[in-house]
């Protein structure tokens, strides 16, 4: 791996926000975009009560992901068949190319910082419409 002779380090506060293709606004953090990361993007999400994503995949990257506050119900599977709920204090570990959908049933927002091993920042996401409808609003 070829280095830079003179590598930044960088603070990112994030504020900036920007629609994700699966329906959710993140705040813009560390990502090829921002700092020149080549193997990981980092970003903060906050999904107000009643919040939903589109069903979807990350084809070719893991996904990481630590709830800072409140809590969300993710469903994943082949058919969105399995769920967990994750509360403040929880990691969750998405696997490249697991379909996937969160969202948040209670009345408080839910923050959560998530890493992904692709460094851009509006990553290739893959939407599952077809897996919209399998799990009630």
């Amino acid at each position: 791996m070829s280095r830079s002779p003179n590598p930044d380090c960088r603070v990112v506060r994030p504020g900036v926000a920007f629609a994700g293709k699966q329906g959710l606004d993140y705040f813009e953090g560390i990502a090829a975009e921002t700092v020149g990361s080549t193997g990981i993007c980092m970003h903060l999400v906050t999904m107000p009560p009643g919040a939903r994503a589109r069903a979807h995949l990350h084809e070719a990257h893991e996904t990481a992901i630590y709830v800072l506050s409140g809590e969300a119900h993710t469903w994943f599977g082949e058919q969105l068949q399995e769920q967990v709920i994750v509360k403040a204090g929880d990691m969750l570990y998405i696997p490249a190319g697991v379909p996937h959908l969160p969202a948040n049933l209670s009345d408080a927002p839910c923050t959560a910082v998530i890493a992904r091993t692709d460094p851009n920042g509006r990553e290739s996401v893959v939407l599952l419409p077809e897996l919209d409808e399998l799990v009630s609003a």
